[in-house]
C-alpha cells in the first residue's frame, strides 16, 4: 500500500508539472532595483513548537488546538517545526537562500506567560539568540509583535482582543520588546493581518467584529507612540502594521459593481489604513454599518466610533512604509439584499463575492488561493492612489501545495507575482522596496493544520528531528536573489515543436 501511495503521489507531481509548465506566462525580465530587498517569513506559533517549555505560557492557539475541533487534520503546533530547538539550522537555511532579511514573530506568551508583568527569562534568551544568530550571518531581523498567539491568560481574565484593557496590555508588551531588542531590531510590525486576528477573537459572535477593530487600532497606535517618543531617536527604526487584503475586482463593468468592489476594499483594507494614514474610518463604512445595525434591531452601530482624541492618537502612526500581505483576488458585485439574520462585513458592505473556477489555484485545502498576479499590481496601484504613494514592502506572498519537492506550481506563482511587482515598479512608478515570500519552510497552517504546504523547504513532520529538505523552489529563489531578475522560460517562447516534444516526453514518462 505504501509503494502504491508513493507511485500515486509521484504521478500527481508529474501531472502538476505538466499543468504548470503549460500555464506559464510571459514575464517582465527587467532587473529589480539595486536597493530592492528579498526575504522570507514565518510566525512563532507555526514553527517554534516548545509550547509549554521553560516557562512559556499558553497561547490562544494552544487552547484552540487542544480543546476545539477546528483543525482539519486534528493537529497542533506543540512541536511544529521545532524551531525553538533548531533555530541555528533555520538561519543556515536562510543564509543558503541568500535573503537580505528574515521576518519572524515573537510569541507574546513566551516572553510574558500571563501576558504582562512577569517576564520569562528563557523567552528573552531565545529571541536574543535568534536575533544574534541572524546578525552573525548578515541577515536583517524584522519582527512582528503579534501574529495571532495572544496569551490565553489575557483571554480568560480580560477578554483578550475584545477587552477594554487590551490596548494598554499590548503597549506594555511592545514597550518591553523595543527596550530589550530594539538595539538590533530596526524594523517592527505591530500586528499581522488584523482581519484574521479579529476573526479568531470574535468567533462565534460576529457582533464584536468592529470592537476588535477599534482595540487593535488603539493598541497599534499606543505602541507606535511609545516607539516614536521613547526609542526612535536612539534606535532609528521603523514601525508599521501589516494589513492584508484580496484585490476586489468588479464582476461586471456596471457602475454598481465598480462601486461595490471599491466599497469592499474600504471595509477590508481601508478600515485599517484610513485611520492610520488619513484619520478615522472611511465614511462609507461608518454609514453602512450604522444602517445594517439598525436593520438588525440594534440600539447603536456595531462600529464603535473613535473619539476625537482617539482619531488623533491613531492618525499618523506610520513611517514611510506600507506593509502589505497579498495572495489572491475576488470578483465582487453589488447586492441590494441585506440578510438581517447574518452579521458580516459582506452584508454590511452590500456585496457578494466569488472566485471563478477557471482561475488557477492549488489542488488542496487552500481553495481561497487563486493565482491572480494582475490583482497584486492593481492592489499596489490602489495603495499608491489612496495613501500618497508610500514606500511598500510586500510582507507575505506565497503558494500552497501538497508537499511536492518538484514544486513547479509554486515557482510559477512566484514568477508571475514577481513579474507583476516589476510591472508596478518600472511601468507604474510605485516604490515597492522589498518582497517577502511565505514561507521559509512548511509549517502549521492554522485551520489547515499540516495539509497545506507553503515552504521553500519541506519538513518531515513524522521525523522527531523534523528534517528539512530544500524543494526546487528554494533553488529558484536562490538564483533569483543572485541574478536579481526573472528568466522567461515560458513554453510560449519555446516554439511549437519544442512544446509538443516536451509534452510527448512528459506523457511517455507518466505511462512508463
Amino acid at each position: 500500500m505504501e509503494d502504491k501511495n508513493k507511485k500515486m503521489k509521484k504521478k500527481k507531481e508529474k501531472e502538476s508539472s505538466i499543468a504548470w509548465t503549460a500555464a506559464s506566462n510571459n514575464l517582465n525580465t527587467e532587473s529589480f532595483p539595486e536597493d530592492f530587498e528579498f526575504g522570507v517569513a514565518t510566525s512563532s506559533y507555526q514553527i517554534e513548537g516548545a509550547w509549554n517549555v521553560n516557562g512559556k505560557g499558553e497561547s490562544q492557539w494552544d487552547y484552540v488546538t487542544h480543546n476545539l475541533d477546528w483543525i482539519v487534520d486534528g493537529t497542533n503546533g506543540d512541536v511544529a517545526c521545532d524551531s525553538y530547538n533548531k533555530y541555528k539550522e533555520d538561519v543556515k537555511m536562510l543564509s543558503d537562500l541568500g535573503v537580505d532579511y528574515y521576518r519572524f514573530s515573537f510569541s507574546w506568551p513566551r516572553i510574558f506567560p500571563d501576558g504582562k508583568e512577569q517576564v520569562n527569562s528563557d523567552g528573552v534568551r531565545y529571541y536574543n539568540d535568534l536575533i544574534n544568530e541572524l546578525i552573525a550571518y548578515n541577515i536583517t531581523p524584522m519582527v512582528t509583535l503579534f501574529h495571532w498567539d495572544v496569551p490565553r491568560a489575557l483571554v480568560e481574565k480580560s477578554d483578550g482582543l475584545l477587552g477594554d484593557q487590551f490596548p494598554a496590555q499590548f503597549a506594555y508588551y511592545a514597550d518591553f520588546a523595543f527596550e530589550t531588542f530594539g538595539d538590533r531590531v530596526k524594523t517592527w510590525f505591530t500586528f499581522n493581518e488584523p482581519n484574521n486576528a479579529c476573526d479568531l477573537a470574535i468567533y462565534p459572535n460576529e457582533e464584536n467584529d468592529y470592537k476588535c477593530t477599534r482595540n487593535v487600532l488603539l493598541a497599534h497606535a499606543k505602541a507606535y507612540r511609545i516607539y516614536d517618543e521613547t526609542y526612535r531617536t536612539k534606535q532609528q527604526g521603523t514601525i508599521a502594521m501589516v494589513i492584508d487584503s484580496y484585490w476586489h475586482e468588479p464582476k461586471t463593468e456596471s457602475p454598481q459593481d465598480k462601486e461595490a468592489a471599491d466599497r469592499y476594499l474600504q471595509f477590508m483594507f481601508g478600515i485599517w489604513a484610513h485611520p492610520i494614514y488619513l484619520g478615522d474610518y472611511p465614511l462609507i463604512v461608518k454609514a453602512l454599518v450604522e444602517y445594517t445595525s439598525k436593520m438588525n434591531g440594534l440600539p447603536a452601530s456595531r462600529l464603535p466610533l473613535l473619539t476625537e482624541d482617539e482619531v488623533n492618537l491613531v492618525k499618523g502612526t506610520h513611517d514611510n512604509l506600507f506593509a502589505l500581505n497579498f495572495y489572491s483576488s475576488k470578483l465582487v458585485s453589488h447586492s441590494d439584499v441585506v440578510n438581517v439574520s447574518e452579521l458580516s462585513r459582506e452584508n454590511d458592505a452590500h456585496i457578494v463575492f466569488t472566485q471563478p473556477d477557471e482561475w488557477p489555484g492549488p489542488p488542496n485545502y487552500s481553495t481561497w488561493l487563486r493565482k491572480t498576479p494582475w490583482g497584486l499590481r492593481k492592489m499596489l496601484n490602489w495603495i499608491k492612489q489612496n495613501y500618497n504613494n508610500p514606500d511598500i514592502i510586500i510582507t507575505e506572498n506565497g503558494y500552497s501545495d501538497e508537499g511536492e519537492m518538484n514544486d513547479l506550481g509554486r515557482i510559477d506563482y512566484y514568477k508571475t507575482y514577481l513579474s507583476a511587482v516589476l510591472d508596478a515598479i518600472h511601468e507604474d512608478e510605485i516604490p515597492v522596496k522589498a518582497y517577502t515570500a511565505w514561507s521559509l519552510m512548511d509549517n502549521f497552517e492554522w485551520l489547515d493544520g499540516y495539509k497545506s504546504k507553503f515552504g521553500f523547504y519541506s519538513v518531515d513532520f513524522n521525523d522527531p528531528d523534523r528534517k528539512r529538505s530544500p524543494k526546487q523552489s528554494a533553488d529558484f529563489y536562490k538564483k533569483l536573489l543572485i541574478e536579481r531578475r526573472l528568466v522567461n522560460s515560458s513554453p510560449a517562447k519555446m516554439g511549437t515543436l519544442s512544446l509538443i516534444a516536451s509534452a510527448i516526453c512528459f506523457y511517455l514518462y507518466l505511462i512508463l
